[in-house]
């Protein structure tokens, strides 16, 4: 009964028939009142899992976010569809909050999203112990925990402030990544020690993943950029300074675009952030600070300028892209720099030797990530503890550019020969010194131009010869020591090739242009899945009924002031760009039209696709 209830009101209210598979165990359990800690991908609609069960419960719900973006984001979608929701942050003028709080007390709210920070108020916890609260959602859960990526105090009030409700509620925690430590926190710091753990998985298959090491990566950006002109996408980077020298050269090239770092007033920071929301530019470049509460679901790539310092941040934000299901892009931008800038910035300010060890493990295995020659996909799901049949997905660079095998074995032996000569002693400066043929003072005072492997690598220059080291760690032949001393060590792998046991070949990395990758590897956006329906129908030169919608979407958005993406994502736009409804009737069986918003835009999206000729 509560199953039929549950796919009544998604239809009702989202437009969908059923669950996705990844749902129903999220929502089964909240509605019979189970705890659950559900550990979900980016895109797999983990809002729908506790909106539908908030709407059937009696009382209120409380939903705990991190950022105030997201939580408006949430409550003007959920608004759009007739359901009373409201948020409480920092924006709320003293007369807006208390006439949140009378609506609260009346019982006019079913979903009230929070920032944890509010439990720091004594009085802000007696108000809402005084409410019917029914269930608490804690979104984003990995920040309850210091070994995660995002740690944030104010995640910890939680539980003790579930504690003090008269009556406990339903808890539900969602995170889209989770490391096994971190899952281990989330249940002892949330009280969640008997919670059912619904792990769906970390696939992405709408996301086409690439790792380029590029000569120059301003050009890359470039053309990278042109060849993605009309979708919508977020250049992320480590500093302010290559966010503000990448967004003066789109600027300068004529693109739309927008920038956010941390350094801007929050006045400019919500400025940047409505534009790009409301698509008013397509490109933002922005630091990490950008993106954790943007619900952007059209965003058609992610494209990184540097490394960032480890798996879930990386995961995380490429994750940004393809939240409405549609093919996406996700481009790493590696180079050497971004190692050397990363382990300056742990050893400067983590100062807990076994936090630094952890951030340094962290970024040998994000290292690991780019230079792995298997399958990317697979490498990022073994990470995070998941295990795949397959070898390769045939939708990242490693699988798509499976070219002709080089044989590195000449190069390994000289560079494991140094690093035993040395008694494993150096890093990766020393050795590629070593077998480069460098004779630094160092090396004379230590005799180590007398060895036999001085200069055995002279022909090729110093950064090919650390690249390769880094291959040989990736690839297990080498151990790099975490910590303040990076050093190289010989693993079992590596003892076999210097026994002759076994040979060193590598994937050659086939550097191809922006244009060949992106519509090589099958990862068009959206836009060019509808412009390719369109030039089938015979209107080659012309809009495609997708531009011609998407821009009808843009008008709605601006007359009741909320992002486009709320009104319809653009897989909505994309079936009635195919399916051409004629009726409302027609309309309501695309998924994703809901009542609501059926009986708001169904006959003016009608209208726009009569007329198109």
């Amino acid at each position: 009964m509560a199953h039929k209830a549950a796919e009544a009101a998604l239809e009702r209210y989202f437009g969908y028939s059923s669950f996705r598979p990844a749902q129903e165990v999220p929502v089964a359990s909240l509605l019979a009142g189970q705890d659950i800690l559900a550990i979900m991908p980016t895109g797999a609609g983990k809002s729908i899992c506790f909106q539908i069960p908030a709407l059937l419960r009696q009382g209120l719900t409380i939903v705990f976010s991190p950022l105030i973006s997201l939580m408006q984001d949430q409550v003007e979608g959920l608004r759009l569809q007739h359901i009373p929701a409201a948020y409480m942050n920092s924006t709320l003028e003293q007369d807006e909050v208390v006439a949140l709080m009378r609506r609260l007390r009346a019982g006019q709210i079913k979903l009230l999203y929070l920032a944890p920070e509010r439990l720091g108020s004594e009085y802000f916890q007696n108000f809402l112990c005084d409410l019917p609260i029914s269930q608490v959602i804690i979104d984003e859960a990995h920040c309850v925990s210091q070994w995660g990526h995002d740690f944030r105090p104010s995640y910890q009030l939680i539980a003790p402030f579930i504690e003090r409700l008269p009556k406990r509620p339903v808890i539900g925690a969602f995170t889209a990544s989770a490391t096994q430590e971190v899952e281990r926190d989330m249940k002892r710091l949330l009280g969640l020690e008997k919670a059912r753990v619904h792990i769906t998985g970390f696939d992405r298959p709408n996301l086409a993943f690439s790792v380029v090491q590029p000569s120059r990566k301003l050009p890359y950006v470039l053309q990278f950029v042109e060849a993605h002109k009309d979708e919508n996408g977020v250049i992320y980077c480590s500093t302010r300074k290559d966010v503000e020298k990448i967004y003066g050269e789109l600027i300068k090239h004529g693109y739309e675009v927008g920038y956010y770092h941390a350094g801007l007033s929050d006045e400019v920071r919500k400025l940047q952030q409505e534009r790009y929301a409301y698509d008013k530019v397509k490109i933002m470049v922005a630091t990490s600070a950008f993106g954790m509460g943007i619900d952007k679901s059209n965003v058609r790539y992610v494209l990184h300028y540097q490394m960032p310092r480890n798996m879930e941040s990386y995961y995380q934000e490429a994750g940004r892209a393809g939240r409405d299901g549609g093919p996406a892009v996700c481009v790493l931008l590696y180079s050497g720099r971004d190692v050397m800038i990363h382990k300056y910035l742990i050893n400067e300010s983590v100062h807990e030797p076994a936090r630094q060890r952890i951030e340094m493990t962290k970024l040998q295995q994000m290292i690991n990530y780019c230079f792995t020659t298997e399958c990317l996909r697979k490498y990022m799901l073994n990470y995070f503890g998941e295990q795949v049949q397959w070898t390769r997905c045939d939708n990242c660079s490693s699988c798509q550019n499976k070219g002709k095998l080089r044989d590195l074995t000449r190069e390994a032996k000289y560079i494991f020969k140094a690093i035993v000569d040395t008694e494993e002693r150096y890093g990766a400066a020393m050795i590629a010194d070593i077998v480069g043929g460098n004779r630094t003072d160092r090396i004379v005072r230590y005799g180590y131009d007398r060895l036999p492997v001085f200069g055995v690598l002279r022909d090729m220059d110093d950064k090919e010869i650390k690249g390769l080291i880094r291959q040989f760690v990736s690839l297990g032949y080498l151990h790099c020591a975490t910590g303040k001393y990076p050093i190289l060590s010989i693993e079992p792998a590596g003892e076999a090739v210097l026994a002759g046991e076994s040979k060193v070949q590598e994937v050659r990395r086939q550097v191809v242009t922006v244009r060949e990758e992106a519509y090589r590897n099958g990862s068009k956006g959206a836009h060019q899945v509808a412009q390719k329906w369109a030039q089938q129908q015979g209107r080659n030169g012309k809009k495609s009924l997708f531009d011609v919608l998407r821009e009808h979407r843009k008008k709605l958005s601006e007359i009741k002031n909320v992002p486009p993406y709320l009104i319809f994502p653009d897989t909505v736009l994309i079936d009635m760009a195919s399916m051409r409804p004629r009726t409302l009737a027609d309309l309501s069986n695309i998924k994703g039209v809901g009542d609501a918003k059926l009986q708001e835009f169904g006959l003016s999206f009608l209208a726009v696709i009569s007329q198109y000729k």
